[in-house]
């Protein structure tokens, strides 16, 4: 947990280093199960067991010993005692208190504590994460999958992705051109990727025999061999990953104006899809200026964002 939070159980407080890494909430519903004829059962839910707290700690420095005695003393008196941590709130009596004394500073311990009442009150719904939140989620996700690359090539277009998305204070309420100026670096990051993708399938599938070592190669010839196949077979599921969280991140930014869609194709051209979507195959230059791009021909499988035809350009793709 961390260092901030308190621990206090009655009036005995636990914080700072002394704080355990973790603690283990919860228990079973009692059930009374029926089996019967033929494979069915009847179950029948009696309420909440709490499974006993327990977790592990270290009292250290000089009060050590007296803070891990004062403890003892309240197992001993088999009072219920308040446990609060974080948002969590119990009604507790301790069961089992155990301490090693290593040196009167340094004192480890374990404690159990029997559960008379869950007073922290009910969950009982979860807020869905704001548009804002899926995306800056996805964009450290990518920042992280960018940096196991290692390609310079793609961590400049990344690092122009989040530029685009810190710019922008509110992306769930942003306009539609505020939401381009995301789309158009994210395009570009996904290209890359399929790029480095292609690479890396062709530096895999070229090699004709096992670890691409051939008789009369140098041995730091065919040592490289080796090398450059296991790191392209490694980053292939890393840019798999990371193709997919482009591909939800264009989704979500492309829900958030009711004028704006994607469409997933394979091959095919700008002008169709204008086409398609427009009704005017000259629409393929807000298409173009949306997706960061300046051939309307498509090659591979894209993800093309797909904005509200608001201007007549007539075809001619301004710089």
């Amino acid at each position: 947990m961390k260092p901030d939070t308190i621990l206090q159980i009655g009036d005995f407080e636990i914080s700072g280093t002394e704080i355990p890494e973790r603690i283990t909430f919860g228990g079973e519903q009692r059930l009374v199960v029926n089996k019967l004829v033929g494979g069915m059962r009847n179950v029948q839910a009696l309420g909440s067991d709490p499974a006993p707290i327990v977790w592990s700690g270290l009292f250290f420095g000089a009060t050590a010993r007296d803070r891990a005695r004062y403890v003892n003393t309240l197992k001993d008196a088999g009072k219920e005692l308040d446990l609060i941590w974080d948002e969590f709130f119990y009604r507790v009596v301790i069961r089992d208190f155990r301490c090693d004394f290593e040196r009167f500073h340094q004192l480890p311990y374990q404690i159990t504590l029997e559960v008379v009442e869950d007073k922290s009150g009910a969950v009982l719904a979860i807020a869905a994460p704001s548009v804002d939140d899926l995306v800056d989620q996805d964009a450290t996700t990518i920042t992280g999958l960018s940096d196991l690359i290692g390609d310079s090539t793609l961590s400049g277009l990344v690092s122009n992705l989040n530029t685009a998305i810190s710019s922008v204070s509110s992306i769930a309420t942003a306009a539609t051109g505020t939401i381009n100026s995301i789309v158009k670096p994210l395009n570009a990051v996904r290209g890359r990727v399929q790029v480095l993708f292609s690479s890396v399938n062709n530096t895999v599938r070229s090699v004709t025999t096992l670890g691409g070592i051939l008789p009369n190669n140098p041995i730091s010839t065919n040592v490289g061999r080796i090398l450059s196949q296991a790191t392209a077979a490694a980053q292939i599921p890393i840019l798999q990953q990371m193709d997919v969280t482009l591909g939800r991140m264009g989704k979500n930014l492309g829900s958030i104006n009711s004028g704006t869609k994607t469409v997933t194709q394979a091959g095919g051209n700008l002008y169709r899809l204008a086409a398609d979507e427009y009704g005017d195959a000259m629409g393929w230059t807000a298409l173009a200026a949306a997706n960061g791009t300046t051939d309307p021909v498509l090659t591979g499988v894209n993800t093309i964002v797909v904005p509200p035809l608001n201007q007549n350009t007539n075809g001619v793709l301004n710089a």
